[in-house]
């Protein structure tokens, strides 16, 4: 089990209207999981996806399969 903590950061792409989510790709190796958080609320709740899940999820948004981001 690792002890290292998550880097937050959140996408370039994001506008600062404060509606953006932040994500910690280090654990994605060592851990298994991608956090995410709201970026309003630094202390809220954590969702852990699975980094397979959450690999599938960016190809997925890359291809448009979402519709319009």
């Amino acid at each position: 089990m690792t002890t290292e903590s998550p880097r937050w950061f959140k996408s370039s792409y994001s506008e600062n209207g404060g509606a953006c989510v932040e994500v910690a790709a280090n654990l994605a190796e060592p851990r298994g999981v991608v956090p995410v958080r709201d970026s309003k609320n630094l202390r809220g709740p954590v969702l852990n996806v699975p980094a397979a899940s959450f690999v599938s999820f960016v190809a997925g948004v890359k291809a448009g399969e979402f519709g319009a981001v």
